[in-house]
């Protein structure tokens, strides 16, 4: 089977983003376990060849034209998520934005097989693409190997001091999109009295467009942060750092209100983290039974559930022990796997 996909979300803001890291580890493990199939990586559409069988799209974008107007090719195309228009009144489109999602709409319907990180993400492309349903799978995620539970050694002491961290904490890692909640889990961290570690490219900046709606969380969180000693934000710092601070934290708090996977929190486990999360969109399935669920509208919700959590030793233990059998479910070998099955069942069809 000969293979083009587009990797040109890596030469742009996306390389350190979601869209980064799935096509990073789809490439790799492409390469590792799928080694007799002919893959082209390509930047532009120029650089496809004439014989390939299929064309892979890593990445939809509702509002930009991120598909080709003329189809030359079987093409495949993953869409993470269409949060943006499952919650429309916290992310407004405007008139460019519509006009755009219309054609966007159009060209997804005319692909051959739309891949979707979850089963909530593959009924939402059914439901507000109105993809055929046949032509939809969900393929599931995973966290990358590097993310793991690290034997005791200096390193916890050494991660504390780099970045000047207290002993106990509450862990956040991620973006500031309204999904993400971040002014419920400020709050919710301030009720609670508990330090709240940051690590995320977007909440370290000060300049960005304040008039700007989608934004409007990350001005109200901003707001909220305002002298608060309790609230460390790191910004975007080494991967191997991150997964210390996963090691290091007592409990990772991801109160998001809707995800179409929700890569942390598998992340987090994989790293013998303690969990405390919603059931918003895939969250649900993701976490299975082992994270402790919350009320993401629910400011004593969080509060209540993060404090549970902190104080009881036992309940982390147990949290931490699931929460490793839960992110064994997942890995990129079985998404690879599930993406190359996709590949055939498209082919055939």
């Amino acid at each position: 089977m000969k293979v083009a996909i587009d990797i040109s979300p890596l030469q742009s803001g996306h390389k350190v983003r979601g869209v980064g890291f799935y096509l990073h580890y789809l490439k790799a493990s492409f390469l590792k376990y799928f080694p007799e199939h002919d893959y082209t990586f390509f930047t532009d559409t120029k650089e496809i060849p004439a014989d390939v069988d299929l064309v892979h799209y890593p990445y939809f974008d509702p509002f930009f034209l991120t598909l080709p107007l003329v189809k030359k090719h079987k093409t495949v195309v993953t869409v993470h998520d269409l949060t943006p228009l499952v919650f429309p009144e916290h992310f407004p489109a405007g008139i460019k934005g519509t006009l755009r999602w219309q054609l966007q709409k159009m060209l997804l319907r005319q692909v051959d097989g739309v891949i979707g990180d979850s089963e909530a993400s593959r009924k939402d492309i059914i439901k507000i693409a109105g993809v055929d349903k046949e032509k939809v799978f969900s393929v599931y995620l995973a966290a990358g190997e590097e993310f793991k539970k690290m034997e005791n050694g200096k390193w916890k002491m050494e991660i504390l001091k780099k970045y000047n961290l207290p002993k106990k904490f509450v862990l956040y890692v991620g973006d500031v999109t309204w999904n993400k909640n971040l002014p419920n889990l400020v709050r919710a961290v301030q009720q609670a009295d508990l330090p709240l570690v940051m690590v995320g490219k977007s909440l370290a900046t000060e300049t960005f467009d304040h008039t700007n709606p989608w934004n409007a969380n990350l001005v109200e969180f901003h707001e909220l942060i305002k002298n608060d000693k309790r609230i460390i934000r790191l910004g975007f710092i080494p991967t191997e750092d991150v997964v210390a601070l996963y090691n290091s934290a007592t409990v990772f708090a991801f109160p998001s209100l809707y995800e179409g996977f929700g890569l942390p929190v598998i992340e987090a486990m994989q790293s013998g983290c303690p969990v405390v999360t919603t059931k918003g969109g895939s969250l649900a399935a993701v976490a299975g039974d082992a994270a402790f669920f919350v009320d993401g509208y629910d400011v004593n919700s969080i509060a209540d559930g993060m404090n549970k959590v902190f104080s009881d030793k036992h309940m982390q233990q147990d949290l931490i022990a699931k929460g490793l059998k839960q992110a064994s479910t997942f890995s990129w070998q079985k998404t690879a796997s599930e993406t190359i099955q996709v590949y055939q069942n498209v082919l055939q069809s």
